[in-house]
């Protein structure tokens, strides 16, 4: 069926759902019938090269405004093309009381004297007050935003952003309802609070030095992502689910959570943890499901030790809603002394695990090694996969080989269970 004998209104549905600018304007040339049909959009997107190869009179700002203006009830905006402050009041001024979704890549991260501008971009983003949806890329947030409240906001995400604390503050405390919180890649912050009674998922990474402080009061945090926070301070965690920390470029010195009864999965990363940070939430988090250790060296200063003796029957029995756990590097040998196993009683089983994933890269203590590998299948009767990664083994020794023979071993007799990866 040609779309000339369609009736209007579905000629207006299905017209309706075109975003692509270039797309837009095409079918603009068509016929009147669909130039009429496009006010209709809820949609509007400007890819990054919109304007790539434009040789007419009117400027980028002005095609967009012209275009906003033939629109009745624009609902998302997305502009990743070069646009001005002065551009964006015009255009948020005709499409402000519709909007619910707006995102913009402002690329003046590094443009001082832009965020001096008055109105700056992030100022315009005031006009929009009935924003669900905010999302920005590039962003230069060192003076506070001249925002008020967005009582309807519900998710707030900014990628690469330079941030100063006290304008971060501000920014924050203009979106009183957020549910969603992202920032990615942001740097320049040292000291962060969230103080936010909706906030249910958080993902922060803060790019640099590694060595930011973080105090959350979030009573209804159901997800929290952490990168790059030296001090970590969560209160509130009654619907705290799920849990990532890490810091790749600094340390963990302090963390402070309430208990994590409702917590299902735990990720441990970094090169080094103080070892009463990384002990403290392997008690709070007896309930946890899904463990996830990455973390290479504790130690509280400069001095990088490895992990202390952990006591293998005292962790299982301390964790044992523990379905999936994911031990790399220091955890595993920690669970691999000499004395790790020497409190194995009668009866003692791991009940509900169900997929262990070690990562070896060293064939010292393959003895204790092996038995620890063997000891997961003994005591998991519930086991049904076993992941043995071998990462990159530098010794010559012969030492090296005969580890490696042990562990085929133990896959060939457990090969419904064990894989070597």
């Amino acid at each position: 069926m040609r779309m000339d004998s369609l009736p209007d209104a579905i000629v207006q549905y299905i017209l309706s759902h075109l975003n692509n600018a270039r797309d837009v304007a095409a079918c603009n040339c068509v016929s009147k019938r669909w130039k009429e049909s496009l006010p209709y959009l809820r949609s509007l997107y400007f890819p990054r090269n919109s304007f790539d190869s434009h040789c007419g009179s009117d400027n980028p700002d002005s095609i967009v405004w012209k275009m906003l203006s033939t629109i009745v009830c624009l609902e998302e905006l997305v502009v990743y093309s070069p646009f001005t402050s002065a551009g964006l009041a015009l255009w948020l001024l005709l499409v402000h009381s519709s909007l619910k979704h707006l995102e913009l890549r402002m690329d003046n991260i590094t443009e001082y004297q832009a965020c001096l501008d008055s109105p700056s971009k992030l100022d315009c983003i005031s006009a929009a007050k009935n924003l669900e949806s905010l999302k920005l890329w590039g962003v230069l947030m060192v003076n506070p935003p001249k925002w008020d409240v967005f009582k309807n906001l519900q998710s707030l995400e900014i990628v690469g952003a330079r941030l100063e604390d006290p304008a971060f503050s501000a920014a924050l405390r203009a979106c009183p309802n957020l549910t969603n919180l992202v920032l990615l890649g942001c740097e320049g912050v040292r000291s962060v609070s969230i103080e936010l009674p909706y906030l249910e998922h958080c993902k922060l990474d803060f790019y640099g030095l590694g060595n930011c402080s973080l105090s959350l009061t979030c009573p209804k945090i159901e997800h929290l992502e952490v990168q790059g926070c030296s001090w970590i301070r969560v209160r509130e965690t009654t619907c705290l689910r799920n849990l990532s920390i890490a810091n790749n470029a600094g340390r963990v010195y302090m963390v402070d959570f309430g208990k994590l009864s409702a917590l299902e999965f735990l990720s441990m990363r970094g090169v080094q943890w103080c070892w009463d940070a990384i002990s403290k939430m392997l008690e709070w988090s007896s309930e946890v499901k899904h463990l996830y250790m990455k973390v290479e060296f504790t130690g509280d200063l400069e001095t990088l030790l490895p992990f202390p003796e952990v006591d293998f029957v005292e962790f299982f029995n301390s964790h044992p809603k523990l379905q999936k756990f994911d031990i790399h590097g220091a955890m595993f040998a920690a669970l691999c002394q000499k004395n790790s196993l020497k409190n194995v009683e009668p009866g003692f089983v791991i009940p509900c695990l169900e997929e262990v994933v070690v990562q070896v890269r060293s064939p010292l203590n393959a003895e204790q090694k092996m038995s620890t590998l063997e000891s997961l299948l003994k005591y998991g009767k519930n086991l049904k996969t076993m992941v043995i990664r071998i990462l990159q083994m530098k010794s010559s020794h012969s030492s090296t080989d005969d580890f490696f023979d042990e562990i085929c071993r133990l896959r060939f007799m457990n090969r419904k269970i064990v894989r070597i990866e």
